[in-house]
């Protein structure tokens, strides 16, 4: 990519979206869940508009979704933003749990598995499902690749 964001934003603070994703996991019902996600994505940065590009577009997500990989030794950073609350918000969940995790940690990554945990599974319609599925690839390819 040829626009990148500065190394420093990649190293937001995590404490809150982990407090958040608890939170999302303990909710008592759908509703509640719905609620703290939208929430978890105020938390992420936003990117500035200059970082909306189709470059950095995740593709097979219905809304409009941008996702922005560095490497700082062997751990792994991400910066991901939607126009969508929503997708923002699941970005949100998935960062909180692959955030400063290695090659071999994100390869392994089981997003089913980690929303099944989360109490979401067949809460998602399918187009947000392949949305995120295509978000956790997308993760996954940019820390295989050899940037």
């Amino acid at each position: 990519m040829s626009l990148i964001p500065e190394q420093d934003d990649f190293l937001f603070p995590l404490g809150a979206l982990l407090d958040a994703r608890d939170k999302v996991k303990t909710a008592n019902n759908w509703q509640e869940k719905y609620r703290e996600i939208m929430l978890m994505g105020k938390l992420l940065p936003s990117l500035s508009r200059e970082f909306h590009t189709d470059e950095a577009q995740i593709r097979g997500c219905e809304s409009k979704a941008w996702l922005y990989h560095t490497r700082f030794d062997d751990q792994h950073y991400f910066l991901a933003d939607s126009e969508a609350r929503i997708v923002k918000g699941l970005a949100a969940l998935l960062l909180a749990e692959c955030q400063g995790a290695s090659r071999d940690e994100l390869q392994v990554f089981d997003i089913q598995n980690y929303f099944s945990a989360l109490g979401l599974k067949g809460q998602l319609s399918p187009s947000r499902t392949n949305g995120l599925m295509a978000l956790a690839n997308q993760m996954q390819a940019a820390a295989n690749s050899d940037e």
